[in-house]
């Protein structure tokens, strides 16, 4: 195979990748005008329905720019030979194969950001604004972004040089070691991230002693479930879109309310909500997501192992000099089909792992306060109640709200 043969598949890779996501969009909004289905008909007012088809749309038009915007981007920087020349520029200041790597994609990432960020900004500083979503000030913002460059360029940089390390010295057995890396990196984010990530954006207290309290720590003890740890978010400085969620096991498991749940919702509500989050712990399913993720990373490093080393590849994006960085450029591109069906597959586990809590919410709790839970939350989000079948096969990792209704009303 030629390089030149690479390049247009790593082209129609993405080109057919936009088509699709184009049409799935496309179908998707056609169900904007849809009628309320009867059994979600006290969700919304005529005028909140009228505002949330609006809501629905603008951000249909939004993502429609957007994404044409990132893939003539992308495209462009196929055609110009953009990684031939920001390779060229790491290598000016370095030879050393991780720095160059560090550089690289340095280079990449934070140019890239810079031309997305009037985007993210309108999205939040126009639309999110215009619907009464967003809390944000433009000073929480910028310190977002700068935090969130601070923790990519660590957290990262450090993953990635220690991978190029361990491709250095160990050949194609690097992904072995690459695997144990990352595979203990997923560990310690999943039992830490409320500890050492969380707190770097919002400020978590515990919840105080009262009613709430009471009404959750009577259902644990109700169903053997042992949680000293129940944190309130201050959720409300950036939006005032709800959220609940639960994180880590062992000792280290969590629960954590926003504050705009617990406005939005009343006590027996928020406690249904939480029997469902307790319900994927009781069900193992945290355990499930974590371990079929450090699998599919192991395939998903394996595979790159065979391919890493293809100097086609460093042919094909126009750089003469083979690299660790260019073929992971190259291969992420080519295994971007197999993640689509991966993540197809992990979506629709996903949905039947929602149904699974939501029984047991129903089972040792009540169906009632989380139906009307679930209402109050698509209706404070202006949630879309009428997907399309496809849109939601490819992309949901929950069911319709509409779905769960139904099945959370089954005797």
């Amino acid at each position: 195979m030629e390089a030149t043969t690479v390049f247009y598949i790593l082209i129609s890779i993405l080109v057919l990748s936009f088509i699709v996501d184009s049409i799935l969009g496309a179908l998707n909004a056609k169900h904007f005008n849809d009628p309320i289905p009867a059994e979600l008909s006290d969700v919304y007012e005529e005028n909140e329905y009228k505002k949330s088809q609006d809501y629905k749309k603008t951000n249909e038009q939004f993502s429609k720019k957007t994404t044409i915007f990132s893939v003539a981007l992308t495209l462009s920087f196929f055609f110009l030979d953009g990684f031939k020349y920001v390779d060229g520029v790491a290598r000016n200041y370095t030879e050393n194969p991780i720095l160059v790597a560090l550089l690289f994609f340095a280079i990449i990432m934070f140019g890239s950001d810079i031309l997305t960020t009037p985007f993210s900004y309108y999205k939040t500083f126009v639309i999110e604004e215009k619907f009464g979503f967003n809390k944000t000030t433009k000073k929480l913002f910028w310190i977002d972004k700068l935090k969130g460059w601070l923790i990519s360029a660590l957290l990262g940089g450090g993953i990635l040089s220690l991978i190029i390390w361990f491709y250095q010295i160990a050949g194609a057995n690097f992904w072995i070691y690459a695997w144990i890396l990352v595979a203990t990196f997923s560990l310690l984010i999943n039992l830490f991230y409320s500890k050492l990530i969380v707190p770097l954006f919002n400020k978590q207290t515990p919840l105080d002693e009262g009613e709430l309290k009471s009404a959750i720590k009577t259902y644990a003890h109700k169903v053997g479930f042992t949680i000293d740890n129940i944190y309130v978010i201050d959720g409300s400085k950036r939006s005032t879109k709800a959220n609940a969620y639960f994180s880590g096991f062992g000792t280290q498991k969590r629960i954590t309310l926003f504050d705009t749940l617990i406005q939005d919702l009343q006590t027996d509500e928020i406690v249904a909500v939480l029997a469902h989050e307790v319900g994927h712990y009781q069900k193992k399913h945290i355990i499930f997501n974590l371990m079929t993720s450090i699998l599919l990373t192991g395939l998903t490093l394996f595979l790159l192992s065979l391919f890493i080393n293809m100097p086609i590849f460093s042919e094909a994006l126009g750089v003469s000099e083979p690299s660790f960085h260019i073929g992971f450029i190259a291969f992420g591109i080519l295994y971007s089909p197999l993640s689509e069906v991966t993540g197809v597959m992990m979506n629709y586990i996903s949905r039947v792992f929602e149904y699974q809590a939501d029984n047991f919410a129903k089972e040792t709790f009540a169906a009632e306060p989380l139906i009307s839970s679930l209402k109050k939350l698509s209706k404070n989000s202006l949630s879309n109640l009428t997907p399309h079948p496809a849109y939601v096969f490819m992309h949901y990792s929950h069911p319709t709200l509409l779905e769960r209704v139904q099945n959370l009303k089954k005797e």
